[in-house]
């Protein structure tokens, strides 16, 4: 029998550390959280000073009773949960679950806590050689988190429950996320474009000229002063611009150069690694989380099951020694001594919290080069190990030189010219690396021929180009993960799970890699900025993070941060319940009256968006969709759960001479129409037959289902939305996600045998 039993949160974790082991241990996983606090009211004893009652997950007892049994006998317990918060929490919750730890046991074994980076023997075995206690400061740090989470959900959704609509839910930190989405969309509503020109010249140093010695300038200036962006605003006064300079002389005025050094991006945070997987694989957060996570806890390779990559949840750019000395060798066999460091490149934190020890994700073993692993990843986990692979190398490598050049170009002493150019003399980090940008790619650099003070130039062409102001851009999934860490709200490790949410309430959509919020989902935000500003403000939620980071440091106690936030908060909760009416806040009035009673008409918020009803409901049920034409609100519309995927309007179910189809609701507008019943794959292979997808498909009343692309040879089916993700209990390839008044939204195991089942809350930090 092993003395020693270590514990992990997963299967995987388990099956790859157990292998550095010999016969004197055991490795068993806990599969996450064994406790949590129940999703009922009451699971907060206000009155006991915040106290949480805790419960133990029913997926976890028979885990716990597994790992009770291997404790008989056992000398130590070793604690290896992730070293971050959340694992800290786990720890404690599992010795608190077990009863473990209290005075006058003798026969318990020895309570020891180890953490790693990354799983590696060398690194399990260092953990192993010097254990540490539970850390309290961060177990405290987490409940802080856990109860604050809960004292909002638990107050703040029934109350959008009762002034919106039923199963609709509010978070510390999703409604901060939500409002970011909503007013980024109100700017672009109340944006007004505007027109403006401007002017390039196609010039040569040679006449006629040949394409080597022919480049562009744009003109910057009139009369010394510098044109700003709408200094030109329409096609006359371009037109006499260029009357002006068709004849004109053109003299290279002043020719400057210069060195310019690049530095690479350090190692990626977790952040960071987000942010990059969906600029250049076009990964969501939840899927590079996901990979990320398999990664990290192992592979099977030509060796066995060995870990690829450091802890995946982390805020530190810092690198390993012995990973920086293994890192200059693999740039100096790959690349050559002229790309390699004299000295290894530190990079400064820009996180307030990082601990010393934390580093960035890396490779376990740089000298497992991305071709070498190809045969043993699936392509995807493939792109993301060579993406922080590239990322880690490169940050080790020499600064890119590039040469600079810029020109200044005078016509008829009024009109000044500049064109931009540049060579790279040489290339470092950018042989392996070049970091993405959220908006227009990555850049792409230009050449000048030689040019010489005092020149003369021909004008081949003038190119005038009518341009106009454009929005600010939507979201994508980067950006908002970007902004989310610049205001200092949530953490990188829980962004993933907030942009499900937000589309699991429906409060908005990605269409395009955009965040489009839903009629819903505005409505949601503005009740709460208007009705709640301190619980939705940036700086607000901001601070907060930084209250349980000092809590995580011990630099103050939990307690006192949940009653300051508790007591202001619950007394506003009870003054809006009889401030706020519903009707105020679903309905919104309007100048037109219904053209079948006479009675005003107002936009109500229904369960698909925002429509034209009649206040004389129901002796009246004239409705009309918000973008169709008067005269179809005449009869009820049937609204499909489907939007119209090329203007974001509900769908509507119509009756035609071949029988129903979809139909959009922006109609004349979008005339967009489909079949009801067309499937869509999720990409999720079938559980019965093995060969189909499950794809999802509609009934002839517009209600979704999902079944087996192989039909009518196989006949699987469900109600229930297979959502892409394994079951962590029993292996199912996938979960399915359930929505009741009773539960909320919950992800099951479709396992029946099963039973796994995970309530959809706040996202739980790593």
């Amino acid at each position: 029998m092993a003395k020693s039993l270590v514990v992990v949160e997963s299967p995987a974790k388990a099956k790859t550390i157990s292998k550095f082991l010999g016969k004197g241990y055991s490795v068993l996983a806990s599969l996450g959280h064994v406790r949590a606090l129940p999703s009922k009211k009451g699971s907060v004893d206000i009155g006991k000073d915040f106290e949480p009652k805790y419960q133990i997950l029913p997926q976890s007892r028979k885990f716990l009773k597994e790992i009770k049994t291997s404790l008989k006998g056992c000398e130590e317990l070793y604690l290896a949960t992730d070293l971050d918060r959340e694992g800290e929490a786990i720890a404690w919750h599992i010795v608190n679950a077990l009863q473990l730890g209290g005075k006058g046991k003798s026969k318990a074994p020895l309570l020891k806590r180890i953490t790693f980076h990354e799983i590696t023997k060398e690194a399990i075995l260092q953990a192993l050689s010097s254990p540490h206690e539970i850390s309290i400061p961060l177990v405290n740090a987490q409940q802080a988190r856990v109860v604050l989470d809960y004292l909002v959900g638990f107050n703040l959704s029934p109350f959008l429950w009762k002034k919106v609509r039923y199963g609709l839910s509010a978070g510390r930190v999703q409604s901060v996320a939500l409002r970011l989405i909503c007013e980024r969309e109100k700017e672009i509503q109340a944006f007004v474009s505007e027109e403006y020109w401007s002017i390039a010249a196609v010039l040569s140093t040679l006449s006629p000229a040949a394409p080597e010695t022919t480049f562009e300038a744009e003109l910057v200036e009139v009369d010394g002063k510098k044109l700003e962006k709408l200094a030109i605003r329409n096609q006359q006064e371009t037109q006499e611009i260029i009357r002006e300079l068709e004849g004109a002389d053109y003299l290279v005025r002043d020719v400057r150069s210069r060195e310019i050094r690049r530095t690479p991006p350090p190692p990626f945070t977790t952040s960071t690694l987000q942010q990059e997987a969906s600029r250049k694989l076009g990964f969501s957060a939840k899927k590079t989380m996901s990979i990320a996570q398999k990664l990290y806890e192992g592979v099977e390779i030509d060796e066995g099951s060995v870990g690829l990559i450091t802890y995946m949840r982390t805020d530190s750019v810092n690198l390993a020694d012995s990973a920086l000395k293994d890192l200059r060798e693999v740039i100096t066999r790959r690349y050559g001594n002229e790309y390699a460091l004299k000295s290894a490149r530190i990079f400064k934190q820009k996180s307030k919290n990082v601990q010393e020890a934390h580093e960035a994700i890396r490779p376990t073993n740089s000298f497992k080069s991305p071709e070498e692993l190809e045969p043993f990843l699936t392509p995807d986990h493939l792109k993301l190990y060579t993406l922080i692979w590239k990322r880690t190398v490169a940050s080790q490598m020499e600064q890119a030189i590039i040469d600079a050049v810029a020109a200044d170009i005078a016509a008829r002493e009024r009109y000044l010219f500049r064109a931009n150019g540049s060579t790279v003399k040489f290339p470092g980090f950018t042989q392996v690396y070049i970091e993405g940008k959220d908006e227009g790619g990555e850049e792409k650099e230009g050449m000048l021929p030689p040019l010489r003070q005092g020149e003369g130039l021909s004008l081949k062409e003038l190119r005038p180009d009518q341009h106009f102001t454009q929005p600010p851009p939507r979201y994508t999934e980067a950006t908002l993960v970007k902004t989310l860490e610049e205001y200092g709200i949530g953490r990188p490790s829980t962004y993933a799970t907030i942009i499900e949410i937000l589309q699991m309430r429906q409060y908005v959509r990605l269409t395009d890699k955009r965040f489009f919020p839903e009629d819903t989902g505005m409505t949601v935000s503005e009740l709460l900025v208007n009705h709640f500003p301190r619980y939705v403000d940036y700086q607000f939620t901001a601070e907060m993070e930084e209250r349980l980071d000092e809590i995580s440091r011990g630099e103050i106690e939990w307690k006192p941060v949940v009653r300051e936030f508790w007591e202001p908060f619950i007394t506003l909760i009870k003054e809006k319940e009889g401030e706020v009416k519903k009707g105020d806040v679903v309905n919104e009035k309007t100048e037109e009256v219904c053209p079948q009673c006479g009675k005003p008409l107002v936009i109500k918020l229904g369960r698909y968006g925002r429509f034209y009803a009649c206040i004389g409901f129901p002796e009246c049920r004239y409705v009309r969709p918000l973008n169709g034409n008067k005269e179809e609100g005449r009869k009820e519309p049937v609204f499909s759960e489907e939007k119209c995927e090329k203007c974001g309007s509900p769908m509507i179910v119509k009756e035609g001479r071949y029988g129903k189809f979809l139909a959009c609701s922006g109609y004349p507008k979008c005339r967009n129409i489909r079949s009801v019943n067309r499937a869509v794959s999720l990409g999720i292979a079938c559980p019965e037959c093995k060969q189909g997808e499950i794809v999802e498909k509609r009934t002839r009343h517009g209600k979704n289902f999902y079944g087996c692309s192989q039909y009518p040879k196989c006949k699987f089916a469900t109600w229930d939305k297979p959502v892409h993700e394994p079951c962590p209990q029993c292996g199912s390839p996938f979960l399915v996600q359930k929505v009741s008044k009773r539960y909320g939204a919950r992800l099951a195991c479709p396992n029946k045998e099963c039973g796994y089942k995970r309530t959809v809350e706040e996202p739980q930090e790593g």
